[in-house]
């Protein structure tokens, strides 16, 4: 054998072995990416500067979105609980929606696949989904500081919260984004050394318009009902600012800890926003869509960050809705999703790394915030076409309030053909509902309270029956 021969298969050798170690490495768990999944109440696309919105002061989300992954087109329900569904199991309202404020307990969350992939597992800020105190746990969750879990109360000033089975401790100036906020830090804080997943549903900027601690009038502003919505003394401005001032407190605690080259950012709306909310965007005014099937219900800010590993400064025209966050997550962290969950995500995983991946054609939505055997309203749609199931058909970049019904004599060929293809991916969702999940909806449907035309932030009246925990006290901290 020649000295070259021997050279040639020693390198071989070597380049064998360095791929056997990268494999090994990326599957041990220690260089797992670390997982944050923040989600913005009642927060549409018009809010954020870097996607043309000019009312409000989102410069940290910018910032992200300028060295990250910013989505023109990505789409959640038109109300919260019907997103947090859909966003948690990755499976269509259609297929697994029971009520409003309710989660099945048959389901299996991002937390819980998560979970039994090494992840330790926190969720703060906004729950509504029942199941008691034991409702975080089950869902794969190891800690929790939430609103909404076991009682109602204020979001805001003196908040109404509950972290690990203890109700926390708050003075009259405590401010509830703030202690959740604070709650988040420690856990990545305590938890630094492994991989671990912050589901982080914002409390903010959900109605009353009330003032926050950057506001002048913090300690003396009282908003009644009078005042909750957006307007003449409103605060909507402020608490958007404030919702993005915290991501930013979040990234810095990040590098602080020497975290934010491990750990991915995921940003996006629960809904449009609310419907008093006026806002400019690119050179118009915008009246929130909350509750509505039209674009600005349901579009809403999509950003996603890893340094050195997402494509920087990417503005993706890509179709994705809030089932596609779970075999994302899945993905990028090596978690296997069972087929037997029947998920109705898509991964976009490789878009977010430069690639061109396999975008949606169109999505779907069907949607009943009450549950039931039938939708309220349910249709496909891609970037320029709606079609309802109903057959009416809109053309959104002439039409975005769906005030005129195309005729089937008018249609060119691109919307012939755009409206055949929204046909098909109706027909792939025909038949009845899942019979167990319409008997949930139809066993207690909930009123609609909230001020702005639903039963937003009313958890099916429920009435808790208080489990382990409820009532006692403790200063907010996490499980050191």
């Amino acid at each position: 054998m020649t000295d070259r021969l021997r050279i040639l298969i020693l390198a071989a050798v070597l380049l064998v072995t360095c791929s056997v170690v990268r494999v090994a490495e990326a599957a041990n768990p220690t260089t797992k990416p670390n997982i944050v999944l923040i989600l913005i109440d009642d927060f549409g696309y018009e809010c954020v500067t870097a996607n043309g919105g000019e009312s409000y002061k989102t410069p940290v989300m910018d910032q992200l979105a300028a060295t990250g992954v910013r989505f023109e087109q990505c789409h959640a329900q038109p109300l919260c609980t019907p997103t947090r569904a859909q966003l948690m199991t990755g499976v269509s309202n259609r297929n697994n929606y029971s009520r409003f404020g309710h989660l099945d307990p048959s389901q299996t969350t991002f937390g819980n696949l998560l979970k039994s992939a090494g992840y330790t597992t926190c969720v703060t800020g906004k729950w509504q989904l029942e199941n008691g105190s034991d409702g975080p746990s089950h869902f794969g969750f190891d800690e929790y500081c939430l609103w909404q879990l076991n009682q109602k109360g204020s979001r805001y000033k003196n908040p109404t919260l509950e972290a690990n089975g203890k109700q926390v401790e708050s003075k009259e100036s405590d401010y509830g984004p703030d202690l959740v906020s604070d709650f988040a830090l420690n856990f990545i804080s305590h938890n630094k050394d492994k991989p671990f997943f912050l589901y982080y549903p914002m409390m903010l900027t959900h109605q009353p318009y009330d003032a926050t601690p950057d506001s002048p009038d913090y300690l003396t502003s009282k908003v009644g009902k009078e005042k909750g919505k957006a307007g003449e003394g409103s605060h909507f401005a402020d608490m958007t600012a404030y919702a993005d001032k915290l991501i930013g407190k979040l990234v810095a605690k990040l590098e602080e800890l020497n975290l934010r080259d491990n750990t991915i950012i995921l940003i996006l709306g629960d809904n449009g926003t609310g419907k008093a909310t006026v806002s400019r965007f690119m050179g118009r005014d915008v009246k929130g869509g909350k509750g509505s099937p039209t674009m600005w219900g349901t579009r809403v800010p999509g950003i996603a960050n890893w340094p050195g590993h997402f494509a920087s400064g990417k503005v993706s025209s890509d179709l994705i809705d809030t089932t596609d966050f779970l075999p994302t997550i899945c993905e990028a962290t090596g978690t296997k999703v069972p087929p037997d969950l029947k998920i109705d995500g898509r991964s976009f995983f490789p878009q977010l790394l430069g690639e061109k991946g396999n975008p949606r054609d169109w999505l779907y939505v069907w949607f009943n915030d009450a549950g039931g055997a039938k939708a309220e309203f349910e249709f496909a749609h891609d970037a320029n076409y709606k079609l309802y199931a109903d057959g009416r058909f809109f053309d959104l970049r002439k039409d975005e309030k769906e005030k005129s019904p195309l005729a089937e004599g008018a249609l060119d060929a691109n919307a012939k053909a755009a409206k055949a293809k929204l046909q098909a991916a109706l027909k792939q969702y025909e038949g009845p509902r899942p019979e167990f999940f319409v008997k949930l909806g139809e066993a207690r449907k909930g009123g609609k309270e909230d001020g702005e035309g639903s039963s937003e932030d009313v958890p099916g009246k429920q009435k808790s029956k208080g489990k382990k925990g409820a009532g006692k006290k403790q200063e907010i901290s996490t499980v050191e």
